[in-house]
């Protein structure tokens, strides 16, 4: 079976001998040695000067939402993770979809102000596929109506815009270290910031809202990383560059295989952006035309994914009018197997029939 992703795993004897330092430790959670070591790899190698990791990917937009202290209607994508839609509703905010832009698949910058009333407090936005969003206009925008500012940058691990960390846009970038990631702790996430008090104020909000053990800065939850998570991350980080170069390598070889078909159309990477091959999608130019493809790919165990279907203001506890283009490209995209140990003569068989179709 050839799934869309698969989680890389580094030796298993790199994975036990971080473990047995937790076990040394007897200390499991709490933000033992482990995370905070880490934090600080991750700091450095990303060029950030602020995070915080957590349990998972979803809970740092959450906490961003509330430590922000957003109100009334946030403006966001309907071209994502339905976590990203989600986050908003849960924390009882109204979300306001702006359409995308048909060759980035990013939020489009240029329709937001439209959507801008005296009810609106953030833009969350997604950076599509590891692609980043048109992140000037959108920051001009916001300082212009005095808005916060949160990237949904869950597939975004590594990548560079114009020389530096795409972490280090907006007020808050989130990621997802989730196992199907290029770094992933199994579960996992972080949240980003420049600033050091609002850092501090979404630090708190992630534990609890502890200030000493006995007493609390205010309102907070349990979003903490476990020891094991991070154990797990540790491991992989030693071959995060390697990830990468390989992944590099698959998405050239699908590029050269599916050159010459004009049935499908390829993202648009962002001028200036040091991109990390996150993703593999194809927009092919009809929903049946996709429907058959993918048929004929699970009759040959290759699983591709709808991905990101379906567009979300389409659903049933949204309320939003028409996003044309989101919803006819959510209809088209599929994102094709990309994984560090694929074997290339699957990835051949897989154009093969792509081409044939």
């Amino acid at each position: 079976m050839i799934n869309v992703t698969r989680a890389y795993l580094a030796p298993i004897d790199e994975y036990t001998n971080y473990l047995k330092r937790a076990y040394e430790n007897v200390w499991l959670t709490n933000r033992g040695e482990l995370v905070l070591e880490l934090e600080d790899k991750l700091k450095t190698y990303l060029g950030v000067d602020y995070l915080t990791l957590t349990t998972n990917g979803t809970l740092p937009m959450q906490i961003a939402i509330k430590g922000m202290e957003l109100f009334g209607e946030i403006i966001t994508t309907p071209f994502s993770y339905v976590a990203t839609t989600s986050v908003i509703v849960w924390e009882n905010c109204t979300p306001i979809f702006v359409d995308i832009e048909p060759d980035y698949l990013t939020i489009n910058p240029y329709e937001i102000e439209a959507s801008i009333t005296d009810k609106t407090s953030a833009i969350l936005a997604t950076h599509v596929f590891g692609n980043p969003c048109n992140v000037e206009v959108i920051e001009k925008i916001a300082r212009k109506h005095k808005l916060k500012v949160i990237y949904d940058a869950a597939h975004c691990f590594g990548v560079k815009y114009k020389g530096q960390s795409i972490f280090n846009y907006g007020d808050v970038s989130t990621c997802s270290f989730h196992a199907t990631k290029i770094f992933h702790t199994g579960e996992g996430g972080c949240f980003i910031t420049k600033n050091k008090e609002l850092n501090d104020k979404l630090f708190y909000h992630h534990n609890f809202g502890h200030k000493t053990p006995n007493s609390f800065y205010g309102l907070g939850i349990n979003a903490k990383m476990s020891e094991l998570q991070a154990a797990m991350g540790l491991a992989i980080f030693e071959h995060i560059d390697n990830i990468i170069s390989k992944r590099r390598s698959i998405v050239e070889f699908y590029d050269e295989l599916l050159s010459n078909n004009n049935i499908i159309k390829k993202l648009k990477i962002r001028d200036h952006t040091d991109w990390n091959f996150h993703y593999y999608p194809i927009i092919i130019e009809s929903e049946e035309q996709l429907i058959r493809l993918t048929t004929v790919l699970n009759k040959e165990n290759i699983f591709p994914r709808r991905y990101f279907y379906p567009s979300l203001n389409t659903l049933n506890y949204v309320n939003s009018k028409v996003m044309p283009i989101s919803e006819d490209i959510s209809k088209r995209v599929l994102c094709l197997p990309l994984f560090y140990d694929i074997n290339y003569k699957d990835i051949e068989r897989i154009c093969k029939l792509i081409n044939t179709l």
